[in-house]
C-alpha cells in the first residue's frame, strides 16, 4: 500500500478502536500480571507501553499507582486516550515506537527523555505493527536501552500458523449492521511476512477504508531478534494466566530480561 506510514493504522482506527475492540482478550489478567512484573501495585515504578493506543491498559495500570507512560505514532489514538477517564494520568508521548531508543535529543522523543523503566510493554500483535525488520529491531534495541536494571520487556503476540500465512488473499464479513457492513480484505506476502489489508466500511454516509499492515515473527525469530539486542528469553507462557506454552499454542505472552550493557545511550 503505498503512502502508508507509521501513523496510518492509529489514525484510520482511532474513532471507532474502542467501540470495535472493547477488549482484546483477558485485560484483567493482563493488568494484573504486568502490574507484578513491574513490581507490584503502589510502589510507584515507571512503566512504558510501546503503542499505547486508546490506553486499555495504561489507564488501569496508571489506576494501580505505577507512573505509566505510552508513546504511539497516531497523535488521533492519544487524543482518544487523553479523553478517556483516567488518561490524564497517562504520560502520552508522540513517537514511533522504533524511535523508543533514541535520546532526547532534537530528533528523538524528547518527551520520554533519558527515563528507564522497570517494565517495557508492547501487548496484543503491537510490535507487528511496525512493518520492517529493521524497525522491529531497532524497537527491541531501543527498548532494551530503556529498561533500568532488572527491567523487563514483555511482548504479547499471535504465533503465526503455515495455513493461514501461507493464503494469498482473504476476504471477511466483520460487521453487520441495519446502517453499516464492514468488509476485511487482506492479502498474505509470504516471502516478507507482511499480511495487507484493508476494513472496507459501508454505509449509507459512502464507503471509508481502514488501511492496517503487520509484519509477523515466529516466537523463535523473536528470540534471536531479542538475542541480538542483548535480551534473554525468561519466561514465555500461552497467555496472561500462566497458561503452559507449546507447539499448539495460538497466542504467546514473552518476558525478556537485559542479558548484556545495551550500546548506545539514552
Amino acid at each position: 500500500m503505498d503512502r502508508y506510514g507509521p501513523a496510518s493504522y492509529g489514525d484510520g482506527f482511532a474513532d471507532v478502536y474502542d467501540e470495535w475492540y472493547p477488549t482484546l482478550g483477558d485485560d484483567d489478567a493482563a493488568v494484573a500480571r504486568l502490574a507484578e512484573l513491574a513490581g507490584g501495585p503502589g510502589g510507584g515504578a515507571a512503566v512504558l507501553e510501546l503503542g499505547v493506543g486508546t490506553g486499555r491498559l495504561a489507564i488501569p495500570l496508571a489506576g494501580l499507582g505505577f507512573d505509566v507512560w505510552g508513546i504511539d505514532a497516531s497523535p488521533a489514538m492519544l487524543d482518544r486516550l487523553r479523553r478517556k477517564p483516567g488518561g490524564e494520568r497517562v504520560h502520552a508521548v508522540a513517537v514511533d515506537m522504533a524511535d523508543v531508543g533514541l535520546d532526547g535529543n532534537a530528533s528523538g522523543p524528547a518527551g520520554l527523555g533519558d527515563r528507564r523503566f522497570r517494565l517495557v510493554f508492547a501487548a496484543f500483535n503491537t510490535l507487528f505493527n511496525l512493518t520492517s525488520e529493521t524497525d522491529q529491531a531497532r524497537c527491541l534495541a531501543g527498548a532494551a536501552r530503556r529498561l533500568a536494571p532488572g527491567g523487563r520487556l514483555v511482548i504479547e503476540a499471535f504465533v503465526p500458523s503455515v495455513s493461514a500465512m501461507s493464503s494469498t488473499g482473504v476476504v471477511e464479513v466483520g460487521r453487520i449492521e441495519a446502517d453499516r457492513v464492514v468488509l476485511t480484505v487482506s492479502r498474505v506476502r509470504p516471502d516478507d511476512q507482511v499480511v495487507d489489508g484493508h476494513h472496507v466500511e459501508l454505509s449509507s454516509a459512502g464507503t471509508r477504508l481502514r488501511p492496517w499492515r503487520i509484519r509477523y515473527l515466529t516466537p523463535g525469530q523473536l528470540d534471536l531478534m531479542a538475542d541480538a539486542a542483548g535480551l534473554s528469553l525468561i519466561e514465555r507462557r500461552a497467555g496472561w494466566r500462566d497458561q503452559p506454552f507449546n507447539d499448539t499454542s495460538a497466542t504467546h505472552v514473552s518476558v525478556y530480561g537485559v542479558r548484556r550493557a545495551p550500546s548506545g545511550r539514552i
